[in-house]
């Protein structure tokens, strides 16, 4: 699966169109389209997309999500020593010049030879488990893209959480999804074999949010 670049927008609604994402989330500085990975490394929690700075969506619930994943997921390596994890700090490298930041990241060793991590600000390697936790300002073409890339790139699995529904959306492919909610159980397929995630005690370790 190829990525194809979007055409150089000409107009500020052409470049709001070809991102999906909400204007307010596009930087303006540098100029879009000239932007470069030092500026998203100088950027904190910036994304970069077609050479433009795109702020990344979250907010502190979202955050309290993903730790509370991680805490299982760590907790499923001290006894399956086969991976690693990375949060919504850890920059990714897509595609030449497109970072991307998901939520939490996993990575298997077998990638990695010698277990030796490389050098560097920005990770050139796809997880094989980008989760995404999604914010009110994440529209579904913007979701659509990172799929496309996270597949393309190597991805084997991809969850994207709601957390106002309590619910994971399973990819196994780009347009190929699985609903579980807060009844079910969430399971590693094939990247994490014997993980096993209760929705609901993912969620009542995060904690509740009020309506």
């Amino acid at each position: 699966m190829s990525i194809i670049a979007p055409a150089k927008p000409r107009t500020v609604a052409d470049l709001v169109r070809s991102l999906s994402v909400p204007p307010e989330r596009i930087r303006l500085d540098p100029h879009p389209g000239e932007a470069t990975e030092l500026d998203a490394i100088r950027n904190k929690m910036c994304e970069l997309i077609d050479g433009t700075l795109v702020e990344k969506a979250m907010g502190y619930y979202e955050s309290r999500v993903a730790i509370a994943l991680i805490y299982f997921l760590e907790r499923y390596f001290d006894g399956n020593p086969i991976g690693f994890l990375l949060d919504s700090a850890g920059m990714i490298r897509v595609a030449e010049d497109q970072v991307r930041l998901p939520d939490v990241s996993v990575f298997l060793w077998n990638r990695f030879s010698g277990r030796k991590l490389p050098p560097g600000q920005v990770l050139d390697m796809v997880p094989d488990l980008p989760v995404e936790i999604l914010s009110p300002t994440n529209t579904e073409k913007e979701m659509a893209r990172k799929r496309v890339e996270y597949f393309a790139g190597g991805a084997k699995l991809v969850w994207e959480v709601d957390p106002i529904k309590r619910s994971v959306e399973v990819y196994t492919a780009a347009d190929v999804s699985t609903v579980i909610d807060e009844n079910g159980t969430l399971d590693g397929g094939n990247v994490l074999p014997g993980f096993a995630l209760p929705i609901r005690a993912w969620f009542e370790r995060a904690g509740e949010r009020a309506e």
